[in-house]
């Protein structure tokens, strides 16, 4: 575990900075999953899980789970700084990273979370949509057989967001974000129009 994980903080470290403060959380069964936060001078946080690409994400309907290969990842939310209480977002997010040991879950770009109330206490937001990987933080080559380490940016969806999505799909709502100008990392931001 330790061998992916050092440097999957090591990448971390490298994209964003040093974090200001950390938390662990372990659920029975699972592995530890600790929750980076990172602050940069522009007013952005961003919260990045560790410890959910540690095991490989197996395909739920597979009898036996690949040891080695599959899917890696680690999840990353970016929001506006002194908006919200968003570091009681830290839990949260250990539960959706620990979802593919849990529950099977494969996280994948295009795909939505829910976590069955507000990403934290007062948040407008009950879900989040899985962005594709690559930029904020590049993706971590491993030595074969092993699949990339991919950092896979959050981000929060409204109730309505979320229908919108599972009724049109990621891209069309995606792109109603971009059409409207949505600020996706105002953590107190309202649905975007969806007429």
């Amino acid at each position: 575990m330790e061998e992916i994980l050092g440097p999957v903080e090591a990448r971390l470290r490298t994209a964003l900075g040093e974090p200001d403060a950390r938390a662990a959380v372990t659920f029975l069964g699972t592995d530890r999953i600790e929750v980076l936060r990172f602050l940069d001078g522009s007013g952005i946080v961003r919260y990045a899980t560790l410890g959910m690409s540690a095991q490989p994400m197996a395909d739920p309907s597979e009898l036996l789970a690949d040891q080695v290969k599959g899917p890696r990842a680690e999840l990353v939310l970016s929001v506006r700084a002194g908006l919200a209480g968003t570091d009681q977002v830290l839990r949260t997010l250990a539960v959706l990273a620990a979802s593919p040991q849990v529950e099977g879950v494969v996280v994948a770009p295009g795909g939505s979370l829910d976590v069955g109330g507000p990403l934290w206490p007062g948040a407008p937001f009950h879900s989040v949509l899985v962005g594709e990987s690559g930029g904020l933080v590049p993706d971590l080559e491993l030595d074969a057989p092993l699949e990339p380490v991919r950092f896979l940016p959050l981000l929060p969806m409204t109730p309505n967001e979320a229908a919108w999505k599972r009724v049109r799909g990621a891209a069309e709502l995606e792109e109603r974000w971009l059409a409207r100008g949505t600020d996706l990392r105002d953590p107190l931001r309202r649905s975007v129009a969806l007429d």
